[in-house]
């Protein structure tokens, strides 16, 4: 399976940078109770911290609002799903737990204050690419909807569009049945790629000692846009 980013889309905008995780032979369970007493906290302390810095001022945020709408899409009516993720914390609505894989891609979200997606690999079908959409472009969300992803970044597979940083879809996500998962950072463009590469460390090793299994990490970028799995 290959994975890169749109030539197109990589002309018009060379400063857009993608970390890649797949992660092989892994076991997806209830978050283990250390997780889910981190993430309560971590919450916690964020809602304390935007009592100071509301969700418009930290940097990850309001650089991915810019970068929404450089791409030519409303940030106020798309909200990337980790200012959506902030907002909820914002008005003390805390995310509560649903299973390791999901609630660990949400920690990474809200402590990289970017958008992150995790799917299902035995979902996937072919090759995959990261494209800008149009008005044809949307698919069934996790919220129970059908969302449009013109002008928005969107990941698709020979099967369609299934991800995003607005919001991922029904068919490829991640359940306690998955074993094989691909995850997709919407990195910030003005991180440097030794700290994009440093922050896939990290997280890959984080999601691997909760979940076993292997994993491997690659950063799309200008100079390297694609990658094999």
């Amino acid at each position: 399976m290959d994975i890169s980013i749109n030539q197109s889309l990589l002309t018009q905008h060379p400063e857009l940078k993608f970390g890649i995780i797949h992660y092989t032979k892994i076991v997806v369970a209830e978050s283990p109770q250390m997780i889910k007493g981190r993430m309560q906290l971590y919450q916690e302390n964020l809602y304390i911290e935007m009592q100071e810095n509301p969700v418009m001022q930290r940097e990850g945020i309001a650089e991915w609002r810019r970068l929404w709408k450089k791409l030519g899409a409303d940030p106020n009516r798309y909200r990337h799903s980790a200012e959506s993720l902030m907002r909820r914390i914002s008005k003390q609505n805390y995310l509560t737990p649903y299973h390791s894989g999901v609630d660990l891609n949400n920690f990474f979200s809200l402590q990289y204050e970017i958008p992150v997606g995790l799917y299902d690999v035995d979902q996937l079908q072919g090759d995959i690419e990261i494209a800008l959409g149009n008005e044809d472009t949307g698919y069934e969300g996790l919220n129970g909807r059908f969302n449009s992803l013109n002008k928005i970044l969107y990941s698709y597979d020979a099967e369609g569009a299934f991800g995003s940083p607005f919001v991922d879809s029904k068919r490829t996500s991640v359940s306690e049945e998955t074993t094989e998962a691909l995850q997709i950072f919407y990195l910030r463009p003005s991180l440097t790629e030794e700290n994009a590469t440093k922050l896939l460390a990290s997280a890959g090793k984080m999601f691997n000692q909760i979940h076993g299994g292997d994993y491997n990490i690659a950063l799309l970028t200008n100079v390297v846009p694609a990658t094999t799995l």
